[in-house]
């Protein structure tokens, strides 16, 4: 089959094709759980699955690079395969995603010499050594060798950043040279000169945006007088970020923008279809003045949500949808009311109903009853300080390195120092906290250094011994002139004005926890009392007899990380508007289970909840 460009359609073996695409990221879901929502997306009305790919999941470290698990990308564009859509894939090499550093390796620019997303040759080489790894996974899966790949874009809304036409025809040939056969697209929003800045005229220029559809499509028309007319993102919700509200767009409003777009005729690709989760440190964040980290749900508010159940928006998409192209029956299941399950036939699953006939199967395919939520009592102890051995790897330096330095891409990093302060004194860090620091004299808490809160400076009281600093990457940013910076404390600390030195940094290995701090938590005899002060790690096992989706409800609890049978769930924060992790059913299993809370400050509970019934937990910040 062939793919390509026309005069004003795009066209698949010559004849006109609208498509009709829904974005889902394989790394923000179980890979268990990839054919499930494909098959979703498909029943929404879908032809096509976009997906952007995160350099720096598959390359964490200088000189590897993974397809293995939850980063097969192979396998993930097989199952687009499988039902028999089409695939859109953007490499980036940045991507924003609203991921850490927005896919860009941190480990990139450690010594401060290589560019970011610019023709400079330290960036490009890089960025070549990428491109030949993915190459043996993309290029045989393009349409016209069998496989589902129809679109791939160069770069991400680089008129956002800036206007290098020299750095997107280097990338242009670069994915040329490794073998991409199929038409290559660019994206900006039709706003000032962003599509003309970002693109090249041999780049197929396409929209983001999540409404006012008409006008938008009409800027882009200007942008590009002829060839199909696409919005690659249409954004029909948001990103959330802690302590901020949770966002959400209505149905009907959102639909009645996709209904605009496509009676113009254009192609589409919903960002997101299914959002899934910020697992592990992998949230981004953005920075326009103030730092804002970014939740763990990656919801969106999309149609089908976290825990992949059909919504309002999934349904109010279908109709509009349906309207255009054809859609395939809904299963009974994914009816409004139903239980969002899939039974192993998907699809083509032989209950699978018309929305006519939804009324008569109300009763035999209602959403069930949940089973009792199970309450989860942390009944096994251990001051962060008693598990250091398991979970540090100590190296001396002068001054506090980063955690670049230290070859952090994320997570935490301790910074200890021994001071001399009978009469305390002021602490300050010279440049900036990036992002977060617990202060600790002694083994004991003294205050908090925010980065969003511009704090650069506490008092300390009286101490001759350990000062330490517990730092937190609370995600890299992911959109701006801050891509690629550094984390930890940056330009050094000093009391009263005197720099302090000979210091010992370890990051703390959490993502994946350190097997032998597990250990040593499972041997710790239940210990009682109902409260928790950090920083503390603290266990407690639970039973199953199934493994559905369910999610961690930690009520109580104020910031920390949390993790499920060794599988980082990532962070919570009492601030909100997050209230509870998504847990995915493949993680459980049947018998006996670990849940293990990394509490940073106190917690009113040691009992947390793994509710059946899975629960975003959204509420107003």
């Amino acid at each position: 089959m062939r793919f390509a460009i026309g005069d004003t359609d795009f066209l698949l073996d010559g004849e006109p094709h609208r498509v009709l695409s829904g974005a889902i990221h394989y790394f923000r879901v179980h890979p268990d759980l990839w054919q499930d929502r494909i098959r979703k997306a498909k029943l929404m009305g879908l032809n096509t699955i976009e997906t952007y790919v995160a350099w720096n999941a598959h390359a964490p470290r200088p000189g590897t690079f993974s397809f293995e698990g939850g980063l097969d990308l192979g396998r993930f564009l097989d199952l687009v395969a499988d039902e028999g859509m089409h695939a859109i894939v953007r490499p980036g090499p940045y991507i924003c995603a609203e991921w850490s550093n927005g896919g860009l390796p941190y480990w990139l620019f450690a010594d401060g010499t290589v560019g970011v997303r610019r023709n400079e040759p330290g960036f490009l080489a890089a960025v070549q050594e990428y491109l030949d790894q993915l190459a043996p996974v993309l290029v045989p899966r393009q349409i016209d060798q069998g496989g589902p790949i129809v679109l791939v874009q160069v770069e991400n809304e680089y008129g956002a950043y800036g206007s290098d036409a020299a750095y997107l025809r280097s990338l242009e040939q670069m994915h040329r040279d490794i073998g991409l056969t199929v038409p290559f697209t660019s994206v900006d929003q039709p706003m000032g000169s962003m599509l003309e800045d970002g693109s090249l005229p041999s780049l197929h220029k396409t929209g983001s945006f999540g409404s006012r559809s008409t006008e938008r499509l009409a800027r882009l028309r200007q942008a590009q007088p002829t060839g199909p007319l696409m919005c690659s993102e249409f954004w029909d919700g948001w990103f959330d970020s802690w302590g901020e509200h949770h966002h959400t767009t209505p149905a009907s409003a959102s639909a009645a923008d996709l209904d605009d777009l496509l009676a113009a005729g254009g192609s589409v690709n919903i960002y997101m279809f299914h959002g899934g989760t910020n697992f592990g440190f992998t949230n981004g964040a953005n920075d326009k003045g103030v730092y804002r980290p970014i939740a763990t749900s990656y919801d969106y508010d999309a149609p089908l949500d976290e825990a992949g159940r059909p919504t309002e928006k999934f349904h109010a998409f279908r109709s509009v949808i349906e309207r255009y192209a054809p859609v395939p029956p809904l299963p009974a299941s994914m009816q409004p009311g139903g239980s969002g399950v899939l039974s192993d036939a998907g699809a083509s699953d032989a209950s699978a109903v018309s929305a006519g006939a939804a009324a008569s199967v109300a009763g035999r395919e209602a959403r069930p009853a949940p089973a009792a939520d199970v309450a989860v009592r942390l009944d096994r102890v251990a001051p962060l300080r008693t598990l250091l051995p398991a979970l540090t790897d100590w190296s001396t330096h002068d001054e506090p390195p980063t955690f670049d330095a230290l070859g952090a891409a994320s997570g935490f990093v301790l910074y200890r120092t021994e001071v001399d302060l009978p009469d305390g004194g002021v602490l300050t860090v010279s440049t900036e906290v990036r992002d977060r620091a617990v202060v600790s004299v002694d083994g004991v808490v003294v205050g908090v250094l925010e980065r969003e809160h511009h704090d650069r400076a506490i008092t300390l009281p009286p101490v001759t011994g350990t000062l330490e600093l517990l730092v937190e990457d609370q995600g890299r940013v992911d959109y701006g002139p801050r891509i690629g910076e550094p984390k930890g404390l940056i330009g050094g600390v000093a009391v009263d004005g005197v720099p302090l030195a000979r210091w010992s940094s370890s990051p703390l290995a959490l993502d994946p926890i350190a097997p032998a701090a597990v250990d040593q938590l499972a041997a710790l005899s239940p210990s009682a009392g109902d409260v928790l002060a950090g920083p503390v790690l603290a266990a407690g096992s639970f039973d199953l007899t199934s493994t559905e989706d369910r999610s961690l409800s930690l009520d109580g609890f104020r910031k920390g990380v949390a993790w499920v049978n060794g599988f980082c769930l990532g962070r919570y924060w009492s601030r909100g508007p997050q209230k509870t992790l998504a847990v995915p059913g493949p993680v459980l299993r049947a018998g006996r289970n670990e849940v293990v809370v990394f509490e940073l400050h106190a917690s009113a509970s040691r009992t947390v909840c793994m509710l059946l019934e899975p629960d975003l937990g959204h509420t107003e910040a």
